[in-house]
């Protein structure tokens, strides 16, 4: 049922209601003038003809008949309009117009009330008739008027108005309903042909000053930008799952098929030489240890992608950086890692993400910085410069040649040699990006070796490519599981899924 048609049967229904419960009030307050009015005419009648009454009752009770009838002619003709009653101990009189004398009377009356007779309303009054001799009760009648034509009159109006009301109110109110949902028929012939799934057309309303359609069509407009964008994120994760499949499945090709191969050899010869078995065993384990740490640099990869803004805080560098050094220490006691990081430097960001750069960062160091010597001499610093934490891990290994420092970020970007994942790199990349901050990689300033520079926005200003209300925001693109993604200062494009050779293990 049409809301029009509803609203044009509700008002059908509700103004005859209301007309009658007004005819109603209207009754009761025109009877109850009607009434005053014929009370107050009872009231004087029975004041100018109490005297004679009284004279009657004196007459009749000093035995003077012929005076007694004079004094009830002229009781009568008092009267006039109404009719009276005499009540004595000894004797009744009676005349004009009155209920018949078989109908009881009230015993006693403050004031006027109605009688029922035959079907007929009569107002009545009563009077006590005292004097030194003689006492009586006047009564003093009048036709109710009220429960006659005034009333009647009205009664058939107030019905012939209801019964009016009810198809006259209820077409106009459908009508008024049916132009003020005019807006609305519009508003749902628009959205009949929406269709987000095989159009990108959407709602295009224009204010039609009706409060209700255009909260309505905002709420549609609203509701389509949602399903949008989790069309889009339902695309980027089904992406993001795409590429996780092939890039792992890829990476770990090799791993599972060399394992693959020595396990055939140990299951084939077990007679083989223990100096054999020993080096097909070493192997498994690099393969296992290979495929253990690509998984977990992936699922860090997409807990970098999935960190909402709610999980970032303040984070203090200096103290990320002492726990990290102290990590690196204990995997390698045999390095020598020095750390210069002043109290008090914080950024606003996700600490473990901060953590894992650090971590990826000194492993880097650790895996690829022996000098010549074979020493490995590593050097941690965190300082503040302007508005902006850096960050610098230095080697003394060979170095990066400057033809691969815009490649190093990529995904699964890796020497021949390396038996990392390549993805420690990415990794910094991402959180630094996370961070609104920067990554670059150039040479050592003390000779031969690599110092890798990170600069994070300190939040209490702008840092390099970022604006001064950027802090504490993440970046609109996060996409470093499905393609590497674009790092401020950090030269790099949407990343392969080949593995690449390069000296990154600076041979």
């Amino acid at each position: 049922m049409r809301l029009s048609t509803r609203i044009g049967l509700a008002v059908g229904c509700t103004v005859p209601l209301l007309v009658a419960a007004s005819g109603w009030l209207l009754l009761h307050l025109v009877a109850r003038d009607l009434h005053r009015v014929e009370d107050d005419h009872l009231r004087r009648r029975a004041a100018a003809i109490a005297p004679d009454a009284r004279a009657l009752l004196r007459a009749t009770h000093n035995g003077r008949p012929k005076a007694a009838d004079s004094r009830e002619r002229q009781l009568f003709s008092s009267a006039l309009d109404v009719g009276v009653r005499v009540v004595a101990p000894d004797a009744t009189f009676s005349g004009g117009p009155q209920p018949d004398p078989s109908v009881s009377l009230p015993v006693q009356t403050s004031g006027p009330v109605t009688v029922r007779a035959g079907g007929r309303g009569w107002r009545v009054l009563s009077r006590p008739l005292k004097g030194p001799a003689t006492s009586g009760t006047l009564w003093v009648f009048s036709p109710d008027t009220a429960d006659r034509a005034q009333l009647g009159a009205v009664r058939r109006r107030v019905v012939l108005t209801a019964l009016l009301a009810a198809p006259l109110s209820g077409l106009l109110a459908w009508g008024l309903a049916g132009g003020a949902s005019a807006p609305l028929r519009r508003l749902t012939r628009r959205t009949a042909g929406l269709d987000p799934r095989t159009s990108a057309a959407r709602l295009d309303h224009r204010p039609t000053g009706v409060t209700e359609v255009d909260e309505l069509a905002a709420t549609v407009r609203t509701v389509l930008a949602r399903y949008d964008e989790q069309a889009a994120r339902t695309a980027e994760a089904l992406d993001t799952a795409r590429s996780f499949s092939s890039a792992a499945a890829h990476e770990l090709r090799t791993p599972l098929m060399s394992m693959g191969t020595n396990l055939d050899i140990l299951a084939g010869h077990p007679d083989l030489p223990e100096p054999d078995r020993s080096e097909v065993l070493a192997d498994l384990r690099r393969e296992h240890a290979r495929l253990l740490g690509l998984l977990v640099m992936l699922r860090e990869l997409g807990r970098g992608d999935l960190v909402e803004a709610e999980a970032l805080g303040p984070v203090d560098v200096s103290e990320a950086a002492d726990a990290a050094v102290a990590e690196a220490r204990r995997r390698a006691p045999d390095a020598e890692i020095t750390l210069d990081a002043p109290p008090g430097l914080a950024v606003h960001g996700w600490e473990p993400g901060l953590r894992l750069l650090l971590d990826n960062l000194l492993g880097n160091a650790l895996a690829h910085g022996r000098d010549a010597h074979g020493r490995l001499r590593v050097g941690v610093g965190v300082c503040g410069a302007g508005h902006q934490v850096v960050i610098t891990v230095d080697d003394q290994g060979p170095g990066v040649p400057p033809e691969a420092r815009e490649r190093i970020f990529e995904r699964f970007q890796r020497g021949p040699d390396s038996t990392g994942s390549g993805l420690g790199l990415t990794l910094v990349a991402q959180q630094a990006a996370l961070h609104r901050g920067s990554v670059t990689v150039t040479d050592w300033p003390g000779g031969t070796g690599a110092r890798f520079e990170v600069r994070l926005p300190s939040g209490t200003g702008s840092g390099a490519g970022s604006g001064s209300g950027s802090v504490g925001q993440l970046p609109g693109r996060r996409d470093w599981l499905i393609g590497t993604a674009g790092a401020a200062g950090t030269v790099g494009t949407a990343g392969t899924n080949r593995s690449q050779s390069f000296p990154k293990d600076r041979p």
